[in-house]
């Protein structure tokens, strides 16, 4: 009974400190199964109102802890069963299949985009061909080794925790993208039904959500945040200057470069732990 007048208490400041953005709109429920039927391929039962989706990507973090628990799971299995590495590529697999590869597939157009456009215009254009080329194959050839090789390499008691964590704090940068920069493409596409600026108060809740798997990690790991956000920052300016903001390609190369930072900050940091 104490403990559950306690919780409304906690609740209750909250709620007065407005650091819940959406409580204004009072549809919490509601934004967050918009954003786990437009973030993955989970499968909802519920009627959802698409025309609150721009305002569903401030739960993009919270589809984090959802995918990275998922797939730190798929690895605690597999360890059981098989080596390491096979365990690893289990859960990258998970990601993947819940998500639909739509990080992946917006970071394999941007290598293409950037990699082959030589203006604006043309960067938009090659982004937008549903066909992937070589620039794709070669970054995805590289990026998802990369994360595969670090996660083998670390303690495998770690590796759940460093997923949920990292699945979570690498869908901070999109929102942080989205209210610096905006909306690259003069005309509508299929992502731009997503396309919002989250105000101060929804970044706080945000990265209060980003950030709270971290607790499940030492305290250094805190310092993953540096690398993680300077990465962030330098791609943002590179669309900036490239086609003066972002797409949704962009936000989910964003993703994915944050996801990748995070795994080598930490394996760089556990070495001193």
């Amino acid at each position: 009974m104490q403990l559950a007048v306690l919780r409304r208490r906690i609740w209750q400041r909250w709620s007065v400190a407005k650091c819940v953005p959406t409580l204004e709109r009072g549809n919490d429920r509601q934004l967050f199964l918009l954003a786990l039927s437009f973030y993955t391929r989970l499968p909802h039962l519920q009627t959802l109102d698409y025309k609150q989706l721009p305002q569903a990507v401030v739960y993009l973090p919270l589809v984090g802890w959802l995918v990275g628990g998922i797939c730190g799971l798929v690895f605690y299995l597999a360890d059981w069963l098989w080596p390491q590495t096979t365990a690893v590529i289990l859960a990258l697999i998970a990601g993947i299949l819940l998500t639909g590869a739509l990080h992946e597939d917006g970071f394999a157009d941007v290598c293409d985009g950037f990699g082959g456009g030589m203006n604006k215009v043309r960067i938009l254009e090659i982004m937008k061909d549903s066909h992937i080329g070589v620039y794709g194959v070669i970054g995805l050839l590289l990026l998802l080794p990369l994360k595969a090789s670090v996660l083998i390499e670390m303690p495998a008691a770690a590796v759940p925790w460093l997923l949920l964590a990292g699945h979570s704090v690498s869908r901070l940068p999109p929102l942080l993208l989205m209210q610096r920069y905006s909306y690259a493409r003069e005309h509508h596409s299929k992502a731009s039904s997503a396309v919002y600026r989250p105000n101060f108060r929804e970044l706080v809740f945000a990265t209060a959500i980003a950030l709270l798997p971290l607790m499940l990690l030492p305290v250094s790991s805190a310092l993953t945040l540096i690398p993680a956000l300077l990465a962030t920052v330098l791609l943002g300016h590179y669309f900036y200057r490239r086609i003066g903001g972002y797409t949704g390609d962009c936000l989910g190369a964003s993703q994915q470069v944050a996801e990748t930072v995070f795994y080598l900050s930490m394996s760089a940091l556990w070495k001193f732990i």
